[in-house]
């Protein structure tokens, strides 16, 4: 497979790498088209194709959340009669790694035609490995997805030291069960 192929020059054109690991597909997916379509440039107009090209690698590690991998379903027909396939996430994750996020990415490029060519640009690579590494006169440069909180399930919200609710009864009512109190224990500590 030619590193270039379907790529018209690679003059001017930035080799993004992104690690896929750990990343949510949606979240992913949305800044991959973001590259690909060249929104992060100053020079960006919807009528060009000035996106970079976006390597993706680890796509095997990516993630849903909530219960997606068990219920988001990929459907498709064959054109025979009584053709329609689907698989769950899960299955289509095992058959091909990189087909959950190439799908998520092409339902977030424009429905026109710079769609195909965009498309060009996007490889995915399942595991850590990618054929880009060592190719002389490529400008590659890795990219930092944003920066995301991320809350544990039951952690417990921590409030500042010298934190003095507004309302009191209020407060405790809507966060009091994050904190293990109740809204009549609010308001004993609040008499104290």
């Amino acid at each position: 497979m030619s590193l270039f192929k379907g790529l018209k020059s690679i003059e001017g054109l930035r080799f993004r790498i992104v690690d896929a690991k750990g990343q949510v597909v949606g979240r992913l997916a949305s800044q991959i088209a973001r590259v690909l379509m060249g929104k992060d440039k100053p020079t960006f107009s919807p009528w060009k194709d000035d996106g970079d090209v976006v390597v993706v690698v680890n796509a095997q590690d990516v993630e849903f959340t909530g219960r997606k991998w068990d219920r988001k379903v990929y459907r498709w027909h064959t054109g025979y009669p009584g053709g329609l396939k689907q698989r769950t996430a899960k299955e289509q994750h095992e058959r091909k790694p990189g087909e959950v996020l190439r799908a998520a990415v092409m339902g977030m490029l424009p429905k026109n035609n710079l769609r195909r060519s965009m498309a060009r640009k996007l490889r995915i690579y399942a595991g850590p490995e990618h054929d880009y590494q060592n190719v002389d006169g490529l400008d590659v440069v890795n990219f930092e997805m944003p920066p995301r909180k991320l809350r544990e399930k039951g952690s417990v919200l921590v409030l500042p030291p010298g934190f003095e609710p507004f309302n009191p009864h209020a407060y405790w009512k809507r966060y009091g069960h994050r904190l293990g109190k109740t809204t009549d224990a609010a308001e004993q500590q609040q008499q104290q």
